[in-house]
């Protein structure tokens, strides 16, 4: 009796793994993703979640489209979900002279496409939000983005770090048909 006793009482215990395992998770409509680069010796990195354009081509960034539903409009919070956030080692410059000087620490990042050809990174000192929670008054600072086309269609919002040498480098997004990047450069 009691070897039945035990054998019935794996199985019960065994029973819930087994059936967790049968059904396969859906994966995530916009996924989590992380760019990381190391600009003149320190890490740099930028986490947020990747939407897809899953055949809203020419109906993300217009005035009636998919962003411009979002409350802060025209301020994006350049992904989805949760907050996108820009963490870095170093005292970064980012946009040149013109720019704006970003202490060591953790920041979330919006973009302001109020001019669809004159993108705007806002870096602000807000940060473990969720991303439509946009206050203004945290901003840190604001800088002019460089526009661009990709070579074609891109379907899920990708960041970019490129280390260019000498502690310089570039934060480029891309999503749907749009391409904007900024300089950093490591103090």
């Amino acid at each position: 009796m009691n070897r039945r006793f035990f054998l019935a009482a794996a199985l019960i215990a065994v029973a819930p793994l087994a059936f967790s395992q049968a059904a396969p998770k859906k994966a995530p409509a916009s996924p989590a993703a992380t760019e990381t680069a190391t600009i003149g010796g320190k890490a740099i990195t930028i986490t947020y979640n990747s939407p897809g354009v899953k055949g809203r081509e020419g109906k993300i960034f217009t005035k009636d489209g998919l962003i411009s539903k979002n409350p802060h409009y025209p301020v994006w919070r350049a992904g989805a979900n949760s907050a996108t956030t820009l963490k870095t080692e170093a005292d970064l410059r980012i946009g040149g002279r013109e720019g704006i000087t970003v202490p060591a620490g953790t920041y979330t990042l919006f973009v302001d496409i109020t001019d669809p050809a004159n993108w705007v990174l806002i870096v602000n000192k807000q940060n473990g939000e969720w991303g439509l929670a946009y206050d203004s008054a945290q901003d840190l600072g604001k800088v002019k983005m460089t526009m661009a086309a990709p070579p074609a269609l891109v379907e899920n919002l990708k960041y970019t770090l490129t280390d260019r040498g000498d502690g310089r480098g570039t934060l480029s997004l891309a999503w749907e048909n749009v391409s904007a990047s900024v300089s950093l450069r490591v103090r």
